[in-house]
């Protein structure tokens, strides 16, 4: 019994990182006894860009700049293993978004440099339930803030939707605690973490004005150290993995899922604002969301259908504003792809993606629409995809930009 479930276990991490590809199989998995109940596996991808868009600025010399540009959107590695099926340590390292404005000549500068996405061990608490430690990405909120970048349908996730990457933690990762788990259809996770002192967020709130989201720095740790978050959904069709925290894009077909969720993030006096003499006092982060995430394939003929949508409310305090990325307000996203029924093992998805934000501050709108497609060479681990994209942000003009990706992942 101990040896199915093992194997159960071992088959649905492989179906995780393994969606529409007739070849992959388990992947780069290494048995270290003869029963397999003792293993490492390794999981290395990379994602390139070639980038158009006539709307850049002008250098940090005041220099036009090309309207075409190359970027290393992702290069990652993620190990995980286990000693026997109680004990879990997973490590993810990598680099992000590397181009020649932020390269340097010996590679020594922050943007070339590896780092550490996730280090968390698990201990598990039964069949179904586990608790945890760690720099994780066992998140709150909702399905795309537990994204995983491997499988992601549209070009890259709604930025939005990563809604406290570097306000409270590192690249999307909290130092935490966490548990999770599942009772039959319903899975859950939560958790309780330490936010950042050093953020996005600098200086001091301006006295009368806007929220700072730097509650941690200004306020001390006793007050404004800790985060809370949680994500719960259920399930109506067939189950999806929660042996490891990333979320599933698209199955491109492999699986039939259609799941409901919400999920929450509380950082109590995560913001800070300031009277008019200047006293200090806190402000509540609260981001709420619900979401559905509908998958399945249509027909024998290799036609597939991927839709999702999300509602999410987000208070980071009085009047915030962070560049054009994070809002006091609430969103509203929706993306739908299908996949074309070809008589051939490479297979197409054209898809479209539609994102309107709603700023407090502005009492005006930000809009994002996304048309784009995907080829699937070998399922997610070998594709190309393009994508258009237009971003209007209140009053300013519609941002366009035109995006190819080469990505592959072993």
């Amino acid at each position: 019994m101990r040896k199915l479930l093992l194997t159960a276990g071992l088959l649905l991490s492989a179906l995780t990182f393994g969606q529409g590809s007739p070849d992959y199989g388990g992947g780069l998995k290494v048995n270290i006894n003869e029963d397999g109940s003792k293993y490492f596996r390794v999981i290395s991808w990379a994602q390139f860009w070639a980038q158009h868009n006539s709307d850049r600025p002008l250098d940090a010399n005041g220099n036009e700049q090309s309207d075409t540009q190359f970027n290393l959107r992702r290069a990652r590695v993620l190990m995980y293993a286990q000693i026997n099926k109680n004990f879990m340590i997973l490590t993810h390292f990598g680099l992000n978004s590397l181009n020649a404005d932020n390269m340097s000549p010996t590679g020594t500068k922050d943007a070339s440099q590896l780092f550490f996405h996730d280090v968390w061990a698990q201990y598990s608490l039964g069949k179904d339930h586990a608790i945890g430690g760690g720099l994780h990405y066992w998140n709150g909120i909702s399905r795309l803030n537990n994204q995983s970048t491997l499988n992601i349908m549209t070009l890259d996730n709604q930025r939005q939707t990563w809604a406290t990457l570097g306000l409270s933690d590192q690249f999307a990762r909290h130092m935490g605690v966490y548990l999770k788990g599942a009772l039959y259809k319903f899975q859950y996770r939560i958790s309780i973490n330490d936010a950042v002192t050093t953020n996005l967020q600098t200086g001091l709130p301006v006295n009368g004005g806007a929220a700072n989201y730097s509650g941690r720095r200004l306020l001390g740790s006793k007050d404004a150290g800790k985060t809370y978050a949680g994500y719960f959904e259920y399930g109506f069709l067939e189950d999806e993995s929660n042996f490891l925290p990333y979320k599933v894009g698209s199955y491109v077909g492999t699986k039939k899922v259609f799941n409901v969720g919400a999920g929450f993030f509380v950082h109590p006096k995560g913001s800070v604002v300031a009277d008019a003499i200047g006293n200090l006092s806190g402000e509540d982060v609260k981001i709420l969301a619900v979401d559905a995430f509908y998958d399945v394939p249509l027909g024998a003929n290799g036609a597939a259908l991927t839709a999702y949508a999300l509602y999410q409310n987000n208070d980071y305090g009085k009047d915030f504003t962070l560049g054009t990325t994070y809002e006091t307000g609430s969103m509203l996203y929706a993306h739908v792809g299908y996949v074309l029924p070809l008589k051939t093992t490479a297979k197409i998805q054209p898809y479209l993606s539609y994102n309107n934000r709603q700023i407090d501050v502005l009492n005006d709108n930000a809009t994002q629409f996304g048309l784009g497609t995907n080829l699937y060479l070998s399922g997610h681990n070998a594709k190309l995809t393009l994508e258009y994209q237009s971003l209007k942000y209140a009053t300013s003009d519609a941002v366009n930009t035109l995006t190819l990706q080469a990505m592959i992942y072993l």
